[in-house]
């Protein structure tokens, strides 16, 4: 174990010498992770991001292109050949058809390289010529973000973490009583082993189904090529002291141990390691929704993830000595176009603070971090209609179930994030004084002019944070 951990360290820091040491002779190149939790909006959020990059109409806060330095913009192919290319002609497609909808999904690890010309700045820039920096934009499935968490977990520890939650989530319950009841200290039976997984993988649907983030293992979520194999057979059950080795207790913490070493930590190396700018998408609207439980499960989680981020400066000399290091990272809150524009603070001081924790472990190292409450594909607009002798501040767009349109009002966010935060840390199972709704909307049909991308709330801002000081 302790060789292998040294092996793979070792592994990581030539490889990330070898990108450092040819990056000083070529072009720059920012690699870019876009992660997020379940429907938080990744492939829109890639591909609005790439067609506003394209055609820069919509996108004032970012410099470069106030500066007129942006000459060009393109796609090339992406320097990894064994990765699936992002889709992004088909998801372009899909919201800008005549009868657009939402593309589907990511469901398997994607790359796209764009690539922007871009003219110098400063005194000696009529010295030098234009300048070509790649942007590779990576893109993973929501679902094994989760697995991260379980890098420095013990399957002991993990168990008891996940049982003592699956108590409050829906169809949790019964899975609880199912492992309890098993006597885990027993030989291995592999059909008992089956069911137990089966079980809580149906309670982890269920569980996501109901607004909750941590969900783990990401992969029973989402097995692909895997599913049915022993990797993906195992299940959370109570400590054993002293299990025989051919036990079932023994057994699924030797399947969880493979799952760490042979699944997540591969995925880990292969795209974590070499990572230098990250985007975390959350669906803090859905979660608060879903009610305080989900919102305090979303805080726990988001702060879980980032330590497998590996936040710091990128100094020539530390990546050099220690590798690559995530430099930059935003928390977005999405679907910001589901509120009125005057809520927009609010729900970016309730994004700043489920993600406190998270971002001070990521401040501490080195590493710049910003949170905000954006759109990538803005679906709707807004009115102000009169009701019970108020004004209420509405949005108005296309429902997603049943094609209708219609004017939305939400409830209003609190000024005071803790008047969220505090029922969510104490455990409640509502909010006392609000009901906070959700509204599903299709995406609106777009016609756009030439040189704009589509419509959207602060995507300029999120890439001047993210690429602008490399432009």
């Amino acid at each position: 174990m302790v060789i292998g951990t040294l092996a793979d360290t070792l592994a990581r820091g030539v490889e990330n010498v070898t990108d450092t040491v040819t990056g000083v002779f070529h072009d720059p190149v920012i690699r870019l992770g876009v992660t997020g939790l379940s429907r938080a909006g990744k492939t829109v959020f890639i591909t609005s991001l790439v067609a506003n990059l394209m055609d820069r109409g919509r996108m004032p806060q970012l410099v470069a292109q106030t500066e007129g330095r942006i000459l060009a913009a393109y796609l090339q192919p992406q320097p990894d050949d064994t990765l699936p290319r992002f889709d992004y002609e088909a998801h372009l497609g899909a919201l800008t058809a005549s009868a657009p909808h939402w593309p589907d999904s990511t469901r398997a690890v994607s790359e796209l390289r764009l690539s922007l010309k871009i003219r110098p700045s400063g005194l000696l820039s009529g010295l030098q010529g234009p300048r070509t920096v790649h942007l590779d934009i990576v893109d993973y499935p929501g679902e094994w973000l989760l697995d991260l968490g379980l890098l420095d977990k013990t399957y002991a520890g993990w168990s008891e973490e996940m049982l003592e939650r699956m108590a409050a989530r829906p169809d949790g319950p019964a899975y609880v009583a199912m492992a309890r009841a098993e006597e885990a200290g027993g030989d291995l039976d592999e059909s008992r082993a089956r069911a137990l997984s089966d079980v809580y993988t149906r309670a982890l649907h269920a569980a996501r189904d109901a607004g909750f983030s941590d969900c783990s293992p990401g992969r029973f979520l989402l097995p692909g090529e895997m599913a049915g194999s022993p990797v993906l057979t195992f299940a959370p059950l109570p400590p054993q002291s002293g299990a025989p080795r051919k036990s079932l207790w023994r057994e699924m913490e030797r399947r969880f141990e493979a799952y760490k070493a042979r699944v997540v930590k591969p995925f880990f190396r292969n795209h974590f390691a070499r990572i230098d700018r990250q985007v975390v998408l959350v669906d803090a609207l859905g979660a608060i929704h879903a009610g305080p439980r989900a919102v305090e499960d979303l805080r726990r989680t988001m702060a879980d993830i980032l330590t497998a981020f590996r936040p710091g400066a990128n100094a020539f000399l530390t990546q050099l000595l220690l590798g690559k290091r995530v430099e930059k990272v935003l928390f977005a809150a999405t679907k910001a176009d589901h509120l009125h524009h005057s809520q927009h603070p609010r729900l970016t001081a309730i994004m700043e603070a489920l993600v406190r924790e998270a971002r001070d472990r990521a401040r501490f190292s080195g590493a710049e971090t910003q949170a905000m409450s954006m759109a990538a594909l803005r679906a709707t607009t807004e009115q102000t209609i009169s009701h019970g002798g108020r004004e209420l501040d509405c949005v108005r767009g296309t429902l997603l179930d049943g094609g209708k349109q219609a004017a939305f009002y939400p409830g209003e966010l609190p000024q005071d994030p803790a008047h969220l935060l505090g029922p969510a840390r104490e455990g409640a199972d509502s909010w006392l004084d609000q009901d906070y709704r959700i509204m599903r909307f299709a995406p609106a049909r777009l016609t756009l002019k030439p040189g704009e991308g589509p419509p959207h709330i602060r995507l300029d801002r999120a890439a001047q944070f993210l690429i602008g000081d490399r432009l």
